[in-house]
């Protein structure tokens, strides 16, 4: 058969999804054919349905599949509904937010099945069962209507990573994916997270599973990693194959947790590749001796989700249990170690007050990370978090539904006020940081963090996207002056500390 992904990824940053190109590949392996259309402006496809559908029906599938996240599923139901008017193909969707709102997304009426959880092997089955004409009650991972009825078939356990093939990237114009990003190969050498944090869905897959399954989740086996040996092959194959690649990135959730693996995958990474390395850490599972094995490896930067500067928020929004001097004391090991720290931090969280968005600014600035990334809370469906904004009272489900990102904008509404100063703080973001450190320009900081909170709602909407130009402007200025300090840098919502070079 021939199945037609589709990945919605607009108005955010150029995405990898590993998720299809596991697919790809299992569906390849039992004989399939399959294909892509990457939805992303930035890749030169906007969302431009009579352009969707002249490629759906030249590429003429047996069955077409959409990966969605939240942020993206509206886009995703107006791609469906339009290529319902001129292809007969079954239409199916998978990843995360069917996986938490599976009968939201069957009601709309634009899709035959919804695969939840991690769905390799059900969708190759679901695939065969169309083929043969089969029963597909049979298929786990899968929520189907069938006239009136709703039926949704218990998971499978999860899979083993070391019975997958290796991912297809021929699926996706990868040269194009990596010179759009300037040579940031993304990676996965694992998948699952031992913590729960509140706005995350790792929650709700491990409460799915433990309920369909019913086993504890200690004997889920969430957490697996691939065999090192696998993933060493696929970075040899990457720099085989294409060209440009100035950085893996690995995108597991915590790089760091299994310090065997770690020091057996960075031991054979060196001896394969010069190319720098990108890793998640935490705070709590970090210590010299991890610093060492990464930098060793040819490690560059290490990065932390620390997401609150107030233990409060952190505490009983976020369900994140660590403390500002471990945070520190994590950051400072990583300096020492000549790694460029990198830091997350999150503010418009429900119940968070105008003085802890401004801890979670002080903290940045007492640590000083080599570089910091900002968002806007989400209350992702179904999540913790969700259900406390849901209390709190603040969610404006009409903003929420339009936003297709967690960077531009919140659609938490905690009043006109503090609704301003919020959107102030996420677009000048290091301002505010520099003007409280103790940095020789942490004057002139104050000043233009002064200057714009003077400024009334008319004036700020004429001045906010004057925002990024005045700073590369001040930038300029303190670098002239030998002033050590952070500039916004390579999009919109990064902070990066002036001493950091592409050739670090």
């Amino acid at each position: 058969m021939k199945i037609l992904f589709i990945y919605p990824n607009l108005n955010a940053q150029i995405g990898f999804n590993y998720g299809i190109a596991y697919l790809s590949a299992v569906l390849k392996q039992a004989g399939h054919t399959t294909g892509l259309l990457n939805i992303n402006e930035q890749l030169g496809y906007p969302l431009d349905l009579p352009r969707i559908v002249a490629d759906v029906q030249a590429f003429a599938p047996d069955l077409i599949a959409f990966s969605l996240v939240t942020n993206q599923a509206g886009f995703a139901l107006q791609m469906a509904a339009e290529i319902k008017k001129h292809c007969r193909a079954p239409i199916v969707c998978g990843g995360i937010h069917p996986t938490v709102a599976p009968l939201e997304m069957l009601e709309t009426g634009l899709f035959d099945a919804v695969f939840i959880g991690e769905s390799e092997y059900a969708l190759r089955d679901y695939v065969h069962t169309l083929e043969t004409g089969g029963d597909i009650s049979a298929v786990a991972n899968i929520c189907y209507k069938k006239e009136t009825t709703i039926f949704k078939n218990s998971v499978s356990p999860f899979i083993p990573l070391d019975e997958l093939p290796p991912k297809d990237y021929s699926i996706f114009d990868f040269q194009k994916m990596i010179d759009a990003k300037n040579g940031w190969v993304g990676l996965m050498a694992s998948r699952g997270c031992p913590f729960r944090c509140t706005y995350c869905f790792n929650h709700q897959i491990v409460e799915l599973y433990c309920n369909d399954l019913n086993v504890p989740s200690g004997k889920l086996h969430y957490v697996r990693h691939h065999p090192v040996k696998d993933a060493i092959d696929e970075i040899k194959y990457l720099q085989a194959s294409y060209k440009n690649i100035s950085m893996f990135i690995f995108d597991d959730d915590l790089f760091t947790f299994d310090r065997t693996y770690l020091q057996e995958f960075c031991a054979e990474y060196k001896k394969v590749s010069a190319i720098p390395l990108t890793v998640n850490a935490h705070v709590q599972i970090f210590d010299a001796a991890i610093a060492e094995s990464l930098k060793e490896a040819g490690c560059s930067i290490v990065k932390f989700g620390i997401e609150s500067g107030s233990e409060r928020v952190r505490r009983e929004v976020m369900n994140r249990h660590m403390k500002n001097d471990a945070i520190k004391c994590a950051l400072a090991i990583a300096e020492e170690a000549g790694l460029h720290s990198s830091t997350f931090v999150m503010i418009g969280l429900p119940t968070e007050t105008q003085e802890e968005v401004l801890e979670t600014i002080q903290l940045l600035a007492d640590s000083r990370p080599g570089r910091f990334r900002w968002s806007v809370f989400f209350p992702f469906p179904n999540t913790v978090a969700y259900d406390i904004s849901l209390k709190s009272g603040c969610i404006d489900f009409d903003k929420m539904n339009m936003l297709s990102n967690f960077t531009d904008d919140s659609c938490l509404d905690f009043g006109p006020e503090q609704n301003l100063w919020l959107e102030k703080v996420m677009r000048a973001f290091p301002w505010y940081v520099n003007a409280r450190t103790e940095l020789p320009g942490a004057e002139r900081y104050a000043e233009l963090v002064a200057e714009i909170e003077s400024m009334p709602q008319e004036q700020w909407s004429r001045a906010k996207d004057t925002i990024r130009s005045r700073d590369e402007e001040e930038s300029r200025r303190q670098q002239a002056a030998g002033n050590l300090h952070y500039a916004i840098r390579f999009n919109r919502f990064m902070g990066v500390r002036s001493d950091w070079t592409e050739n670090d």
